[in-house]
């Protein structure tokens, strides 16, 4: 059986996990890389206008993929009851929860039909760590976001979303913060992206770890 040639946007394309994506996707699809300060395509995923004009820019797409989002790792005792804009908690529901949110939606109106958009988690939603409720929030909101939104994407359209462990080029950074937790490289995890782009499954958590 031979496969369509994708047109794949990769958001994030310029980190560990999306080079990995990309790399992956690239052997069968055109690829095209997106990030906030780097890649062919620039978008800021804080920024809705940002993101229409990447869609726009990168032309007629098959998938759309965020291996991107920032979220803010501190102490819960760090934390205060405060306005959005206050809370440290702003980071990360401004970036890798809206951000991926309205990411999804503006792909939803850009993409071809039975077109896939494919989302990023992590672990935390499921096995917190110390200073890492900010990710742990963000991480199942996403989730919840697409198992809900996937009920109701039009015109043939899949929505997945991506939740790999520590990444083993991440340890070196990372390592205190997940002893015990067993890394996967970001080669394995990109598996999980092809498999959302490539597969026929919508609504799925695809978890690496």
């Amino acid at each position: 059986m031979s496969e369509r040639r994708l047109r794949i946007l990769v958001v994030g394309a310029s980190g560990t996990l999306g080079k990995a994506v990309a790399a992956e996707l690239a052997q069968r699809h055109e690829v095209m890389a997106a990030g906030r300060n780097s890649g062919s395509i620039r978008i800021d995923l804080t920024d809705v206008q940002s993101i229409g004009h990447a869609l726009k820019q990168a032309g007629e797409l098959d998938a759309v993929i965020s291996a991107a989002g920032n979220v803010t790792f501190a102490p819960l005792a760090d934390f205060k009851p405060a306005p959005y804009g206050e809370s440290l908690h702003t980071l990360g529901i401004a970036d890798k929860l809206l951000g991926q949110v309205n990411l999804a939606l503006a792909a939803r109106d850009h993409l071809r039909g039975g077109g896939s958009i494919t989302l990023t988690t992590g672990i935390l939603s499921e096995q917190p760590i110390v200073a890492g409720s900010s990710a742990s929030l963000v991480n199942g909101a996403v989730e919840a976001f697409v198992r809900a939104a996937a009920v109701e994407m039009p015109r043939g359209l899949r929505i997945n979303v991506v939740s790999p462990t520590v990444l083993v080029e991440a340890m070196p950074a990372y390592a205190p913060f997940f002893r015990g937790y067993e890394p996967v490289t970001a080669a394995r995890a990109a598996l999980a992206y092809s498999r959302s782009v490539e597969g026929a499954q919508t609504g799925q958590i695809y978890k690496v770890f």
